[in-house]
């Protein structure tokens, strides 16, 4: 997909994404009371496909599963279905602002998991920025004020904010997979088989967990499959549109999108521990993509 160079275009995407997958986080926390979030994860990824496949016949690209590298989309898929897992239980137990705070760790767990897979060497500066978004977890889990678990038991919440942060880990080995997938292969490839091997992965594990949804919850679990695939069309056209540095602050509206749904409709008023700790996540995880990005400038000049 060529880049357009579209800075307004590209930040519109990215604002629309971001409001879409917050909304769609919205839905699976207000369906986690009687549906499973395993059951949940079926739905985000089955309902996807059919979005997926119109992206194929939008390009009249049917040969968009054909891959000399599944075991790497297999081991991939895996990793994503963890992420999403801790993702999606962390819904049930926190607070939508936290949760989402939470999730923007992933770039300090990929400064840390390149060091022993990709031999990089990390410098004071990127040290130091992980070390301020760890703080930044410490300040949301340890502040007092900080939503009150949403009124849940304090180790159902401690064991939450475990699972939100292993999340970021899960994300970034997914990560450094996509990078090392994406030397020979398309993103939408990756983008298809991640869909498909996400669904039977959630599918083996359905009759274990599943509850027959009524009509309305029918309607909300379908909602979460569709929304999630037209975020991650906008989300793939917003980073054709422009280059990924201009879009990066635009990316951490998810946070204010969320504080915002969260107050409304969940009743769950933001703490200054929280707000606190999302901006050191925040701060550090901007200052991490402006070190890479002077690092690939240094390269291209070299």
């Amino acid at each position: 997909m060529p880049l357009r160079h579209d800075i307004r275009r590209g930040a519109l995407l990215m604002l629309g994404a971001t409001a879409l997958f917050t909304i769609m986080s919205a839905l699976i926390k207000g369906l986690s009371s009687n549906i499973h979030f395993i059951e949940t994860m079926f739905f985000r990824s089955a309902f996807a496909l059919p979005v997926m496949f119109v992206i194929a016949a939008r390009g009249r690209d049917w040969g968009l599963l054909r891959t000399k590298r599944f075991p790497g989309h297999v081991v991939r898929a895996f990793t994503g279905t963890m992420a999403q897992g801790c993702s999606f239980y962390a819904l049930t137990v926190l607070p939508l602002a936290e949760q989402t705070a939470l999730t923007y760790t992933t770039p300090l767990f990929v400064t840390l998991l390149s060091i022993p897979f990709l031999g990089e060497k990390v410098g004071i500066h990127r040290w130091s920025a992980v070390l301020m978004g760890f703080v930044g977890i410490l300040v949301i889990a340890l502040g007092q004020g900080a939503f009150q678990g949403g009124g849940m038991p304090s180790t159902v919440v401690q064991v939450g904010m475990a699972v939100a942060v292993a999340q970021g880990v899960w994300s970034a080995m997914t990560t450094l997979l996509v990078r090392s997938l994406s030397a020979t292969e398309s993103s939408a490839t990756i983008v298809l088989w991640q869909s498909l091997l996400m669904t039977l992965f959630t599918l083996v594990a359905l009759p274990f967990v599943w509850a027959t949804p009524s009509f309305f919850e029918l309607v909300l679990l379908v909602l979460v499959g569709l929304i999630g695939g037209v975020a991650q069309i906008m989300l793939t056209e917003a980073y054709a549109s422009t280059q990924v540095s201009a879009l990066g602050p635009y990316s951490y509206t998810s946070i204010l999108w969320s504080v915002a749904i969260g107050w409304v409709v969940f009743s769950d008023a933001p703490g200054w521990s929280t707000l606190a700790g999302a901006a050191l996540i925040v701060a550090s995880g901007l200052y991490i993509l402006h070190r890479e990005l002077r690092r690939s400038r240094q390269r291209r000049n070299e």
